[in-house]
């Protein structure tokens, strides 16, 4: 075989075998791969913050230096979805997808063999570009993979299998690091990996339809990566990484400018990184908004509750079984919501109504005790509430974007998850060093997270009136479900 055959091999995606592509429930099969990122994703989110004990000893290092391992991931992560989505969008999301298993898989079992922190750290940047490769397909992969009419539901699926993975993360890894050691919270991915990339090539549908391809938009990438990172460090400084408090502002501020020059490079640029009408359609606008106030909400308390939980007297172990009933909910909610609601409420309504229940919860928080009893029920209800509105907010999204573009778009959706995740921790974080007592810090961080709830609510009632169409989903040509091969 020539070299030339051997790289089209490479790049090229291989359709599925003809008894799959065949098979009725095809598409299903399809999201379940999907679901198998989605978990391995938020496993490993989950389960790194356990090893930081383990690192300061292993590596004689401070807990600022630790952090880095978490941050160094999601500053890359942040700043490739958008570009790995437009590339997705050009080449094949199969083919991305696949690749991105491969990679992360790969660089998990580096991360596992690491000899210091410093190589550690880098690894966990190749870990990012697997997981954008993952993250900017798969929101359009299911998208494009659920049966005509089912987006949401799929897209409930996918949820489910996120929070199942988050959920899931504390138990997993503490049981590894307390019986393997740190290294195997990352040697875990490698089999699931080994096989995600196998049920990907045999059971996704190739792409039939991609984005024209034309000159990189070089700089609009450096300007993006530049906005999200300096975004994000600064936020964790608020958070308290380790920097002076005065260093969050001048970070902020050139992540504003670099922001305000990618919007100008996108406006003149002949083939932009992002596609400014994207953005422009207020459906997409404020559902972004929405994921991202979504996101704030699910991860704040995660810092919060074992916090409260710890200060009160309780242990580790019992702040976790607390805030397991969190991602219980939203699971319940994603993956049941289909079987319980009326069929012709639409994806506004849904999630309008889920963000009201989110709202519900965290208003009562503010006045009940902060006990576990309370604290476990509330949070079991504002899962509930989040695990209706996901779904049905990246529905909305996904539903206004045409297929081309439809990686892309599954990049903004979590790109806006990133940063409401990390926009999540740092001001809980600092609303807990403002009023470091007992009750004041917790009740304003409840508060704040209750005010992003309502922002949500509100982004669902500014996104405008939906046509209805069968199984109560919208109406949009660009974007209907298609059979794939």
């Amino acid at each position: 075989m020539s070299s030339a055959a051997r790289w089209g091999i490479l790049t090229r995606e291989p359709a599925r075998p003809a008894l799959v592509r065949d098979w009725p429930y095809a598409g299903w099969v399809a999201v379940g791969t999907v679901c198998l990122g989605a978990f391995m994703g938020q496993l490993d989110a989950s389960i790194v913050t356990l090893i930081y004990q383990p690192l300061q000893v292993e590596f004689g290092v401070s807990l600022a230096a630790v952090q880095w391992v978490s941050l160094a991931y999601l500053l890359g992560l942040t700043a490739l979805l958008i570009p790995v989505g437009r590339l997705a969008d050009v080449h094949g999301r199969k083919l991305t997808y696949t690749y991105g298993f491969v990679v992360f898989s790969l660089a998990s079992l580096a991360c596992g063999l690491a000899p210091s922190l410093a190589a550690l750290t880098g690894f966990r940047l190749v870990q990012a570009l697997g997981a954008a490769l993952l993250q900017a397909n798969s929101v359009a992969l299911v998208t494009t993979s659920a049966p005509e009419g089912r987006r949401r539901a799929a897209l409930g699926v996918q949820a489910a299998a996120q929070a199942l993975g988050l959920a899931l993360g504390p138990t997993i890894g503490g049981i590894l690091v307390s019986t393997l050691g740190w290294r195997w919270v990352f040697g875990i991915n490698v089999p699931i990996g080994a096989v995600a990339v196998v049920a990907g090539l045999f059971l996704l549908p190739r792409t039939r339809h991609r984005t024209a391809a034309g000159p990189w938009d070089h700089l609009g990438t450096l300007l993006l990566a530049a906005s999200t990172t300096t975004l994000l460090l600064g936020m964790s400084v608020v958070a308290g990484l380790g920097p002076p408090a005065w260093v969050a502002a001048p970070l902020l501020v050139v992540a504003a400018a670099a922001a305000a020059a990618f919007v100008a490079r996108q406006r003149r640029a002949t083939t932009p990184l992002l596609d400014r009408t994207l953005v422009a359609d207020r459906t997409v606008a404020y559902g972004l908004l929405g994921a991202l106030c979504g996101y704030l909400v699910l991860f704040g308390p995660l810092v919060l509750v074992p916090l409260v939980v710890t200060r009160s007297g309780g242990s580790a172990m019992h702040a976790g079984l607390v805030l397991t009933a969190l991602p219980a909910g939203f699971a319940l909610a994603a993956a049941g919501a289909e079987r319980v609601l009326p069929p012709r409420w639409t994806d506004r309504r849904r999630s309008t109504a889920g963000a009201a229940l989110a709202v519900a919860a965290l208003a009562a928080l503010l006045v009940v005790p902060l006990t576990a009893p309370w604290m476990a029920g509330l949070l079991a209800l504002l899962g509930l509430g989040l695990g209706l509105f996901s779904p049905a907010n990246n529905s909305q999204v996904m539903g206004a974007i045409s297929l081309k573009a439809a990686a892309t778009g599954g990049g903004l959706v979590n790109m806006a998850r990133s940063l409401g995740t990390a926009l999540g921790v740092a001001l809980v974080t600092l609303a807990l060093s403002v009023l470091p007592g007992p009750t004041g810090g917790p009740r304003l961080a409840v508060a704040i997270l209750a005010g992003a709830a309502l922002a949500a609510v509100l982004t669902t009632r500014a996104t405008g009136h939906e046509e209805k169409a069968e199984h109560g989903e919208e109406v949009n040509p660009g974007s209907a479900p298609v059979s794939l091969r």
